[in-house]
């Protein structure tokens, strides 16, 4: 197994880092909102991807659900299309130099600028009970993952802007103390991928963590599962197919179709005139089936194979821990740390 990550001068594409946490179920969401994103960028880019599982323990974890969780997260994501040939896909909890820069960077980052991050303060509302230093000190190993690698772009959401700014702040405060050491990385947005809601909030983003399992998709249910969540996804009483102000759920489920077929809203409204939702979501369960069918097959396949998932995220840590050691050795030595 080889990559096409290593730096090298006559290597000019840009280099983008992004990572996802590995805490249960991958939702459609996460899917069409980042992970297809991922899968085009990779002709074009030098990307390094990641399961964040350091982030992950700022909630409590059952260890074999844990270990469990970042095997299948690692296994499915490859089952989407990560391409180990062209990019490096690693486990961030093997690749020391990610804590060590983080602590490095605490140093470097104010109270007030953690104090003011949006998500910390939404966290420790549905956390009360574990307010812990990790959950508030999180964005400073977040801006260490990105700026181990010289990141040049870094694809972020609306809930992922801000911790993107402070990484760009710390990178510059370091460079202008010491001279210029980090890239400074810019948000990248894809110029494709869709913000896919609830299916029973579609004023409310898809999410992992709701509470009622009906208001979200996950690339592992079943075809019987996802037929009965489509059927009882909300819409509005008006009954046509078409993309409109004040038809949320609707349009929520003409993205979802969109994104798996290519077809366009104008398109979408033509093939269904005349006829109802039922119809319609019937239409969108069938497509999303056939869509998930190989990527499904794939992640069985892969999640029975310890061995080779191993080869693979062991080859992928190796790799970049040989980039991003780099960057570590530099900031160490121009910090004056005996090396």
């Amino acid at each position: 197994m080889t990559s096409s990550n290593t730096q090298t001068p006559d290597n000019p594409k840009k280099i983008i880092f992004s990572a996802i946490q590995p805490s249960g179920t991958i939702t459609l969401g996460n899917y069409l909102g980042a992970l297809q994103n991922w899968i085009t960028l990779q002709d074009d880019y030098r990307c390094i991807f990641a399961l964040a599982d350091l982030h992950t323990i700022t909630v409590r974890q059952d260890p074999p659900k844990f270990r469990r969780n970042v095997l299948e997260a690692y296994a499915l994501l490859l089952s989407c299309g990560i391409d180990l040939e062209k990019s490096i896909f690693f486990i961030q909890s093997h690749v020391h130099t990610h804590a060590e820069l983080a602590w490095i960077l605490n140093c470097y980052t104010q109270f007030g600028e953690l104090s003011r991050m949006t998500q910390f303060k939404d966290k420790s509302l549905r956390h009360a009970d574990n307010i812990n230093v990790g959950l508030f000190a999180y964005p400073s190993l977040m801006a260490a993952d990105i700026l181990l690698y010289q990141a040049d772009l870094v694809p972020v959401g609306a809930d992922q802007k801000q911790h993107l700014e402070l990484a760009r702040d710390i990178a510059s405060r370091f460079n202008g103390a010491y001279s210029p050491t980090f890239t400074i990385p810019d948000p990248y947005i894809p110029k494709t991928g869709a913000r896919i809601m609830s299916l029973q909030d579609p004023l409310k983003k898809m999410s992992k963590s709701d509470d009622n399992a009906n208001a979200y998709l996950s690339l592992l249910d079943s075809p019987d599962d996802i037929v009965r969540k489509l059927k009882r996804a909300v819409t509005d009483s008006d009954g046509s197919v078409a993309y409109a102000d004040g038809k949320d759920g609707i349009n929520n489920l003409m993205r979802i179709y969109s994104c798996i077929t290519g077809r366009s809203f104008e398109q979408i409204e033509t093939d269904f005139s005349g006829k109802g939702y039922g119809d319609f979501k019937a239409a969108v369960a069938e497509a999303l089936i056939e869509h998930l069918r190989p990527i499904q097959e794939r992640f069985h396949m892969l999640v029975q194979d310890k061995a080779y998932l191993e080869s693979c995220y062991s080859k992928c840590a190796q790799d970049a821990l040989h980039l991003s050691g780099r960057t570590l050795k530099k900031v160490m030595k121009k910090i004056g740390f005996v090396l």
